[in-house]
């Protein structure tokens, strides 16, 4: 009895217990039901959530284009390879979905990615050890061509797969690589690093979108999928003021001769005068923005590498004289050597301080003197006024071209000698797209404009052709008349046989223009030596409507004993401005060359001295005396020979004396020899810098003449221990 009392009580018991239990799960089931969550969690959202798949939809990258719809930078489709290790991915062993065979695996791919064999072993080997899912190569296995990946696909290796990634392109390599710049992608993100793809990285970069829908368990979109889609928003496309065409002679040119004459750097830019355009730009070294590893030089030299300008600072001395009325192209002064006190170290001329006698300002721009600079700014526009020239070229600030990493140059005017040689480009610096923004004034009837390389953003995908051409005055720190001036003092340089640019000149157009030679230091010392200086040309052509303004400068060439730093400076020049001139359409200025009438000479011999003279000095041409007779006994030239205004004709009288031919050529001293039978002897190359007969001396036949030649822009430092600029 008391069993089964026992029994009952416990039965009892466990009755109420599972009761209990019953009632609480019952009702959690209907608490569920009812609410539809479980601590707090929406079960219809959890498995909404579950069903529902999202895939990030990524945005394109805006393209740059060149000025005529080419493409310049473009998001490309690559490929990352993954190799899958695990063994669990394959259903079928008939049908593999991982990597059966590593060592075979890895011996296949190996060729075509131009990967070592045994480190992608390592990483499959490594990767099943660690019974990971999948495993990369590295840079061997990604930024892959669709080429690649079809090649790789062809060998059927089980478990090899493609990820497809867009990487950023640049169809033309080193292309104006300092001006576009390059992207890196920063997790899934590209972001501009220079150039432009910095500069306007925010229009460029687009904004992701989105897609979700819903599936079943075996990830198959179901047949109402509730799908939801966020389109992406793609990056504005740029376009740019570069002409590929034009970028492409510069671009030639350049690696021409880089590899002739392996100089230090160069830099070169091409610019629209009357807008500030520039058509293009290129430096020396360069870099591939498709593969920017061992980067020489990551600076665009052309506005970030302020240095001594040398002689072409010479144009904006000239033009502050004019400007200010202080300047008279016809007025005499003594060249060679200029002392302004005891405690100011003289100024001396770029041919060793020889300078070449008494000659006019105008021709002392002719032959870049620095003497005649220095007087100009000392004596007649004075340091102060100087000084507000400087500014109002505004070689004091940044010029504001839309590049990234410009710098301006530094002002050094602290001591006479520091304000003196500022005149002719030394101690001061400036930038080359400083000077080409200045020189825009010569070129624009005293305006100045602004310098630019973005024509304009847009939203739209196509690559239409950029803006109608649009010029930013900045100001005008000359006025017309002076502008006028300059370019014929500018074309003179080019033109004249006594000109230090004659090797910049075109056939078909007149250039203007203006020589320049930077000292170069290494460690606060001077170097010195044939070659080692930086060589520099601005100029602009045609004459009298310049079209197109080209800069180039080269340090360092490696020039022969017998070339000058103008060789390839010159050839780069020449090439790119008459070839851009064509491709523009630019009519040659033959205007001005028929304008030109050649003189035919008139009897001139057995006549007086004086009365010849002035008449061939009337026609233009450079006419040089020999001796103080009083008649014309010979001639380099003789009655009904035609000659070119600016050629030198050598009248020898009946008294020959020797006289000063600092200056002269090697073809104008070989007539002067033939004349007078004299025993001639040359030295060196270019023009004459030293004489063994002394001017005035009596000249009989079979005298030896032994002369000392130099090119006109030979380095300074090789000529005194003093060193000037060179012109």
């Amino acid at each position: 009895m008391r069993k089964n009392k026992n029994a009952r009580i416990m039965s009892g018991i466990l009755m109420v217990l599972f009761s209990g239990l019953f009632l609480l799960i019952a009702g959690r089931f209907l608490y569920i039901q009812a609410t539809g969550e479980i601590d707090g969690v929406s079960l219809e959202k959890m498995a909404k959530e579950n069903r529902t798949a999202s895939h990030t939809l990524d945005a394109e990258r805006g393209k740059i284009y060149d000025r005529n719809g080419m493409t310049l930078a473009y998001d490309r489709p690559a490929y990352r390879m993954q190799a899958i290790v695990d063994d669990s991915r394959t259903q079928n062993e008939d049908n593999p979905h991982h990597v059966q065979n590593p060592g075979k695996t890895a011996g296949k791919l190996a060729p075509i990615l131009d990967a070592d064999k045994s480190y992608l072993l390592q990483e499959l080997k490594k990767g099943i050890k660690e019974d990971r899912f999948q495993v990369e190569f590295g840079t061997a296995g990604k930024d892959l061509s669709q080429e690649t990946k079809e090649k790789i696909e062809k060998l059927d290796l089980p478990g090899i797969t493609f990820k497809e990634e867009p990487i950023r392109y640049y169809p033309n390599g080193k292309f104006a690589s300092h001006i576009i710049g390059f992207a890196r992608k920063d997790d899934k993100t590209f972001n501009g690093v220079t150039g432009i793809e910095q500069q306007m990285n925010d229009k460029l970069t687009g904004k992701d979108g989105s897609i979700s829908y819903e599936h079943d368990f075996y990830n198959t979109k179901l047949l109402h999928p509730n799908e939801v889609v966020q389109p992406a928003e793609d990056g504005n496309n740029i376009h740019l003021t570069i002409d590929q065409k034009i970028q492409t002679l510069l671009e030639d040119a350049m690696t021409q001769m880089d590899k002739k004459y392996d100089p230090e750097s160069m830099t070169a830019t091409v610019m629209d005068p009357k807008t500030g355009e520039i058509l293009a730009m290129s430096n020396r070294p360069s870099y591939d923005p498709n593969n920017p590893a061992d980067v020489e030089n990551w600076y665009n030299d052309a506005i970030a590498t302020p240095f001594e300008p040398g002689s072409t600072m010479k144009m904006f001395t000239w033009s502050a004289a004019i400007e200010e009325g202080v300047y008279q192209g016809d007025e005499w002064f003594k060249s060679g050597t200029y002392k302004v006190s005891d405690r100011v170290t003289p100024i001396r001329d770029h041919n060793g301080g020889e300078g070449w006698g008494s000659i006019t300002y105008d021709e002392g721009f002719t032959r870049s003197s620095n003497v005649a600079a220095a007087k100009l700014l000392w004596e007649k526009i004075g340091t102060e006024k100087f000084l507000d020239y400087w500014k109002a070229f505004d070689f004091d600030s940044k010029t504001g071209i839309d590049l990234p990493g410009e710098k301006t140059g530094k002002l050094v005017y602290n001591y006479p000698r520091d304000k003196i040689v500022t005149a002719f480009g030394q101690a001061s610096t400036v930038t080359p797209i400083q000077q080409m923004k200045a020189a825009s004034a010569f070129a624009n009837g005293g305006k100045m404009v602004k310098p630019y390389v973005i024509s304009k953003p847009s939203d739209g995908s196509s690559g239409d052709k950029a803006d109608d051409k649009k010029a930013n005055v900045v100001s005008k720190p000359i006025s017309k008349d002076t502008s006028h001036k300059m370019l014929n003092l500018m074309q003179s340089v080019v033109s004249s046989e006594n000109g230090t640019g004659k090797e910049y000149r075109l056939k078909e157009y007149n250039v203007v223009g203006k020589t320049g030679t930077s000292q170069l230091y290494k460690n606060g010392t001077l170097l010195r030596g044939h070659g080692n200086s930086r060589f520099s040309f601005l100029g602009m052509a045609p004459k009298d409507d310049p079209q197109l303004m080209v800069y180039v400068s080269v340090e360092q060439p490696d020039i022969a004993r017998d070339e000058t730093g103008s060789a390839p400076v010159s050839f780069i020049f020449k090439n790119v401005m008459r070839s851009s001139l064509h491709y523009l359409d630019i009519d040659p200025d033959k205007k001005t060359t028929k304008e030109i009438e050649p003189v035919k000479l008139p009897q001139i011999m057995n006549r007086k001295t004086g009365a010849v003279k002035d008449a061939l000095a009337d026609t233009g041409l450079n006419v040089s005396v020999i001796g103080s007779g009083n008649q014309i006994k010979q001639a380099s030239a003789v009655k009904g020979d035609k000659l070119v205004p600016g050629d030198r004709i050598i009248l020898v009288t009946n008294e020959p004396k020797m006289p000063d031919i600092a200056g002269w050529s090697l073809r104008d001293i070989s007539e002067l020899a033939d004349l007078l039978d004299l025993d001639f002897e040359p030295m060196g190359h270019g023009y004459v810098v030293k004489q063994s007969i002394a001017e005035g001396q009596d000249l009989t036949k079979g005298d030896y003449l032994g002369v000392e030649l130099k090119p006109p822009d030979e380095s300074p430092a090789e000529k005194n221990d003093d060193a000037s600029s060179s012109p």
